[in-house]
């Protein structure tokens, strides 16, 4: 695993290099590729960073943004985190939320083993059809995406830290479905006097091009000589939103109250939307509390005629840390974060981080 892990990180290293020519995207691409739930944060506390702590995630967090992270869980962790999308109305019906489940397990001194699952509901959604396109006339539908993600991540050295996910990606709805799969991965590498210099790179979302199947795709009707006849559309292939990350940290470290200053920043490459460029921070307090906020740039997210993304860049968040033994081996943290948005409710995302 080690000698893998070790191949792993020198093409990721590779590719960083490449980065301006292979994920680039263009015009013409952005906005074509599927899978797009694989975009979404799920968890309360680096989505209250904007996802711009690359350099710097640690534990069951760290599976969005730069999954090498994971090395630093220090025995057993659980994470449980519910977002409310746009203040959680997208159907007619009823609402879109997201929930996530996260493990992790220490196996020895230098490797962790994670998992975590994530699902996405719509609530109902009211089926029409041109015969009957009045709402209600047909019945609901209640559309399902979810993930399942499996993650190694190891330390190689104390600076230098790797890891990998495997992703199955599941979208369905009563009769139309698509299966696929994807790998993250992704390096840490952190230096100074007490580690307070760190680097991260992470490359997220490449696999093959999914695209939709089911008996939702077929239609019967009569040819000219009266027969029936089941005909079936294809579906177009749909291509994974690939990304690259690569960011910086730096630790601010006060002796007094046993206080931190984190100052972040990140840029993302996307394959099929415009690039981003982050900025924000992380204030700890007595390993008890923290808050963060940060803000990611796109071009034109200002411009309210040619902005393309519904997210205003503006996060921020806080976790409350209630010990659970004397010797701080278990704890609870309570986590929250909120994402701004133009013309839409703002995103609320809730979590709880159990250590044991």
């Amino acid at each position: 695993m080690k000698r893998i892990l070790s191949i792993m990180t020198v093409m990721l290293l590779s590719m960083s290099l490449a980065a301006p020519s292979l994920m680039a995207g263009n015009d013409n691409r952005r906005g074509t590729a599927g899978a797009t739930e694989l975009l979404i944060n799920p968890w309360a506390r680096s989505s209250s960073w904007g996802g711009i702590n690359t350099s710097c995630a640690r534990g069951i967090d760290a599976f969005f943004t730069n999954i090498s992270g994971l090395s630093f869980v220090e025995k057993t962790e659980f994470v449980y985190s519910h977002a409310m999308l746009n203040g959680g109305r997208s159907g007619l019906v009823s609402g879109a939320s997201v929930n996530a489940f996260g493990l992790a397990l220490r196996l020895g001194d230098a490797g962790v083993l994670g998992a975590y699952v994530m699902t996405m509901g719509f609530g109902d959604l009211y089926v029409t059809t041109e015969a009957s396109p009045e709402p209600g006339s047909n019945g609901t539908m209640s559309p399902t995406l979810m993930n399942l993600n499996l993650a190694y991540s190891y330390s190689f050295t104390n600076s230098i830290h790797g890891g990998a996910v495997i992703k199955i990606i599941t979208e369905s709805t009563d009769n139309v479905n698509a299966t696929g799969v994807a790998i993250d991965a992704g390096i840490q590498y952190q230096t100074g006097e007490n580690d307070e210099i760190k680097f991260g790179i992470s490359l997220k979302n490449i696999g093959p091009a999914l695209s939709f199947g089911g008996t939702g795709m077929a239609f019967t009707t009569l040819n000219s000589a009266g027969n029936t006849m089941t005909l079936e559309f294809r579906s177009g292939e749909m291509e994974l939103p690939t990304l690259l990350n690569i960011g910086a940290s730096y630790d601010f470290l006060f002796e007094k109250w046993n206080q931190r200053l984190t100052v972040a920043g990140n840029f993302t490459s996307n394959a099929f939307l415009r690039d981003n460029f982050g900025l924000g921070f992380e204030y700890s307090l007595l390993d008890r509390f923290q808050a963060r906020a940060a803000y990611v740039y796109q071009t034109d997210i200002f411009d309210s005629d040619n902005r393309v993304t519904a997210n205003t860049g503006l996060s921020a968040g806080a976790s409350f840390i209630v010990p659970m033994s004397s010797d701080g081996s278990r704890s609870l943290s309570l986590d929250y974060s909120y994402r701004s948005a133009v013309n839409l409710k703002g995103t609320h995302t809730f979590g709880a981080t159990f250590k044991f």
